[in-house]
């Protein structure tokens, strides 16, 4: 993985931030992820958001780094949204700051990124879509409802074996303020120390 990455995850990866209350609400993920390594089976996990423009994205990188970060194998994150809308270039530009290679692919109003964490890794793919775009899995995943509002906007998600609701709250209240570039950040570094706390607890 990149230099500046690691350094992020070494910072990130001591849990010591993480409350007993908010380890429960992880577990579920948890004892999904490692049923799934048990029965070595492929591992199919949605983060699911309103706008999948901001924390839907986040998790759903950072879940796939700690994956590969404790080489849990057959591990496949997605995003989605209850509507699409964009990529919020703030995301992209806090990702980058914490030690991703990130390029668009595709330039429009609703822009493809190329999320990369090494060199010779497969990039993440990072766009907004709709939770149920062909883009995702149709069934054998776990969804996770990064937003209230999307989770008590969806209260049916086909194909799901499981739901599982593990909010954060939303960046975008810091939006146009001086705070925000710190806001992101905060919110970043949060999700990637729960993603890396969850993978870390898994037995191969």
């Amino acid at each position: 993985m990149y230099k500046n990455l690691v350094e992020t995850i070494n910072n990130v990866a001591t849990f010591q931030s993480i409350s007993e209350e908010r380890k429960s609400t992880l577990q579920p993920l948890i004892d999904f992820v490692q049923q799934k390594v048990s029965d070595k089976q492929e591992i199919n996990i949605n983060f699911i958001c309103t706008h999948n423009s901001r924390r839907s994205h986040l998790s759903q990188v950072w879940a796939q780094v700690a994956a590969a970060h404790y080489v849990i194998p057959k591990v496949h994150c997605y995003s989605g949204g209850t509507e699409e809308t964009a990529l919020f270039p703030k995301i992209a530009e806090t990702l980058t700051s914490q030690g991703f290679s990130i390029f668009k692919i595709a330039h429009n109003n609703n822009p493809v990124y190329a999320i990369k964490y090494s060199d010779n890794s497969l990039p993440i793919v990072g766009f907004s879509k709709k939770y149920d775009s062909p883009f995702n899995p149709v069934s054998e995943f776990a969804a996770i409802m990064t937003c209230s509002q999307a989770d008590g906007g969806c209260p049916f998600i086909t194909g799901t074996e499981k739901r599982i609701p593990i909010t954060f709250e939303d960046p975008k209240i810091s939006d146009n303020t001086p705070e925000q570039t710190q806001v992101y950040a905060e919110r970043s570094l949060q999700i990637a120390t729960e993603m890396f706390y969850v993978f870390s607890k898994i037995s191969r």
